[in-house]
């Protein structure tokens, strides 16, 4: 079930995306996203919109968000 939405999270929305943690864990899956903008507000718009399209699948229960932002000064 991971990797269909690991594939539409790259497809709509041009991210790096993939399973990073719990896989040893029944029916839990960590998954991870990153993406690269010109400005912070955009890349909150892109990860706002892989959490809505998470959120939304029937079969997926949201269990936590983490975000972690890098500039180009760290």
């Amino acid at each position: 079930m991971v990797r269909p939405i690991v594939a539409e999270l790259r497809r709509r929305f041009a991210v790096a995306a993939a399973e990073v943690g719990d896989q040893d864990l029944h029916r839990r899956v960590q998954v991870g996203v990153a993406t690269v903008a010109g400005d912070a507000a955009q890349v909150a718009d892109v990860l706002d919109a892989c959490e809505r399209l998470l959120a939304e699948r029937p079969e997926v229960t949201l269990l936590s968000t983490h975000r972690q932002l890098f500039s180009d000064t760290d």
